[in-house]
């Protein structure tokens, strides 16, 4: 697999930074550090995005303006073995309702074995081989 640097941002974890959501000061922690983001969890913020009513290419460009995309914060694609990791995190994740936009952070994760922040507080119940830290309390 792939070699990437940083922590690996769940979209749940992006979407509270850019919302000033409680845990956004870990995620600015992590941004700072050089965090990444799957190309699947960039489509879902820009998905939550288009739901309060941005039109996803101009939220896209803008992120891009402010520095984040593209600087502070690296999308990085999706590998053949991140689908077989993705497959496999399935068993170990369908019970606390993970979806193929998390497996595919975690498997992103896997990767290099870097942690994963979310504000997604299910995901304290997983062993999924990597670190996930929850960002709220």
């Amino acid at each position: 697999m792939d070699e990437i640097e940083g922590l690996v941002l769940d979209a749940s974890a992006l979407l509270a930074y850019l919302q000033g959501e409680p845990g956004s000061e870990v995620v600015q922690a992590a941004l700072a550090a050089g965090a990444v983001i799957n190309i699947v969890d960039d489509a879902e913020v820009l998905s939550r995005l288009g739901d309060a009513g941005e039109e996803p290419a101009a939220a896209h460009q803008h992120l891009q303006e402010q520095g984040l995309i593209g600087g502070l914060l690296e999308i990085v694609p999706l590998t053949e073995d991140d689908a077989v990791a993705i497959a496999r995190l399935r068993a170990a994740t369908r019970g606390q309702g993970l979806f193929l936009g998390d497996r595919a952070c975690l498997a992103t994760g896997l990767r290099p074995g870097r942690a994963v922040p979310t504000a997604d507080r299910s995901w304290a119940a997983v062993d999924p081989g990597v670190p996930v830290r929850v960002i709220r309390p």
